[in-house]
């Protein structure tokens, strides 16, 4: 075979002018052997030496005419043993272990797809795990569980208002260790897509297709990329890039403990991708507000006027990590027991409240309780400055039974059960409501952040806080109300005020008076199942009363 002397980087597989460059990382010291494979051969087509004399640096490197290897699978014979490129772009998997690279450089229509650069602002996300989402047997999509069941769902997510989904791990992880890993955490070969999340032999493709269908929905794709603690620093940055390059992806979501933020945040091929990362502090207390607890106003008022791109993470009530929306409100403690860890796995404290069962119950009192706390619950969340991530199913009250950590659990207890969208139809109505309205007053989800000052010179800060007294924010301990006052001149709608009650009783807010010739409207209720759209003057345009348990929009106009 002819071959060339090729070139060092990039390291993996790579094509230019007809040939097909191998390049990998060696220990000095050590022999190395690139070894060839026609597909599901178990004997070498052919063995290549590759010299340390060579080498630059310590990475060897041959050119190889594309005719001959394209399709070919391959590993490198290092120091005696054998090794997976960790920078292959395509993996070979029996048994679920990956056991060679696989030489993959098909070319791709695009057909002028490219990201959508979606502002922070206008985004409400979808998080959700490429086979869970559909895998059970009521989603009805024909390919279950793949990157074409997503697409087949693209209609769904748009009827919800949904406009960037986050997906957890789709890089090829192994499955088979002591307990299943479904989530996709841990070792990985980072470049190359994962196969089961496929419907037929090219994952790679499939994925690209999955990107550019939600492209022309108008939906973003973001990547869950974890990263192992181990994984080399150049080789997260590389993979970024390549991701964006590559497949077109909008954005990534990185755990900051391992990936170098420095690095990432000043690359100029990602300069225009979104990079988040998962944060706990608004779910932490907006949660404890939710329920109830005591001296959380400061963080309150905090977390609802931050914005995405100034803390670098979305918004989650809740995230694949713990409870799903019905079970946080139907369960004290996590029961985890068919994870095979005697329950001691998942986090212990969760913020939750049973509303007085544990578990599922037919009293309807607390039937209903649940209900409202749910819709306070998206409420919270999508009434809040910052970008809002659903998670998958939780707009349909999708329960895993109070288990909290399901990450080896790739059964029907962390698959999303589609017949919950049939029972909980109203739920589904009312969160797309809610979406809709979010959209609709975008006093609430303004592009500068809010700075608590008159920038109008009208007399009106852009946001203020109030209680039973107007301009003066409850201070107590023990209060668990809070009402928040919106201005902004520029927007169409530019008074919104939220008067949220956590407490079990009723309680009264005083409205801010408004600029001469409005009047506050009531728009919104938790208090109702059912959102109408119908709006109503509000009588007293001093006071007004709000139940327990519940929150209240209203606008001036």
């Amino acid at each position: 075979m002819k071959e060339r002397k090729g070139y060092p980087l990039p390291l993996g597989v790579s094509e230019k002018e007809g040939y097909i460059n191998f390049s990998m990382a060696v220990e000095s010291g050590k022999e190395c052997v690139l070894k060839l494979y026609k597909k599901d051969a178990e004997e070498p087509e052919m063995e290549i030496a590759l010299p340390e004399a060579d080498a630059v640096g310590e990475v060897r490197f041959v050119a190889l005419p594309k005719s001959k290897v394209k399709g070919m699978e391959y590993n490198y014979e290092i120091g005696g043993n054998v090794f997976v490129d960790p920078y292959a772009k395509s993996v070979v998997e029996k048994d679920d272990v990956h056991v060679r690279g696989r030489v993959m450089l098909d070319k791709y229509d695009w057909e002028e797809d490219k990201p959508l650069e979606l502002p922070y602002h206008g985004v409400v996300a979808y998080s959700l795990h490429v086979k869970g989402f559909t895998k059970h047997s009521s989603s009805k999509v024909k390919k279950k569980g793949t990157f074409q069941g997503v697409i087949e769902k693209i209609p769904y997510l748009q009827e919800l208002g949904i406009n960037q989904i986050q997906c957890m791990p789709i890089y090829s992880f192994e499955e088979a260790k002591k307990y299943k890993n479904y989530w996709g955490y841990g070792d990985a070969f980072c470049f190359a897509v994962k196969n089961a999340y496929a419907a037929g032999k090219n994952a790679e493709r499939e994925l690209k297709d999955m990107v550019k269908a939600c492209h022309k929905a108008g939906i973003e794709v973001v990547l869950n990329l974890p990263f192992a603690q181990k994984t080399p620093k150049q080789l997260i940055v590389e993979c970024l890039r390549y991701y964006a390059m590559e497949y077109h992806v909008d954005g990534f979501i990185v755990n900051p403990f391992t990936a170098p933020m420095d690095s990432i945040s000043s690359d100029p091929i990602l300069k225009k991708t979104k990079i988040l990362q998962n944060k706990d502090d608004f779910q932490y207390v907006m949660r404890r507000f939710l329920k109830g607890d005591e001296g959380m106003i400061d963080g309150v008022m905090w977390w609802l006027k931050q914005q995405t791109s100034m803390s670098g993470s979305c918004n989650y009530m809740t995230n694949h990590t713990g409870f799903t929306l019905a079970d946080l409100v139907s369960y004290d403690e996590k029961h985890n027991e068919e994870n095979g860890e005697n329950n001691h796995d998942g986090p212990d404290y969760n913020c939750s409240w049973n509303c007085g069962v544990e578990g599922p119950t037919r009293k309807k009192a607390i039937i209903e309780l649940r209900k409202r706390q749910v819709r306070n619950a998206f409420f919270l969340l999508l009434s809040a400055q910052g970008t809002p991530c659903i998670l998958a199913g939780d707009e349909f009250g999708n329960t895993q039974k109070g288990n909290n950590n399901v990450y080896c659990q790739d059964n029907e207890i962390s698959w999303l059960n589609w017949r919950g969208l049939e029972k909980e139809k109203e739920l589904f109505a009312y969160v797309k409501a809610l979406i809709a309205l979010r959209k609709k007053y975008t006093i609430l989800h303004l592009e500068k952040p809010l700075l608590g000052v008159d920038r109008t010179s009208c007399g009106v800060p852009d946001v203020s806080y109030h209680g039973e007294s107007a301009w003066q924010a409850p201070v107590g301990m023990q209060s668990r109300q809070l009402g928040v006052y919106y201005h902004n001149a520029k927007e169409e709608v530019s008074d919104c005020f939220v008067a949220y009650n956590m407490y079990s009783d009723a309680h009264s807010f005083a409205l801010p008076t408004l600029p001469k010739g409005k009047k506050w409207y009531r728009i919104f209720t938790t208090a109702d199942a059912a959102y109408d759209g119908k709006e109503s003057v509000e009588k007293n345009q001093k006071e007004t009363t709000v139940d327990g348990r519940t929150i209240v929009m209203f606008v001036g106009r």
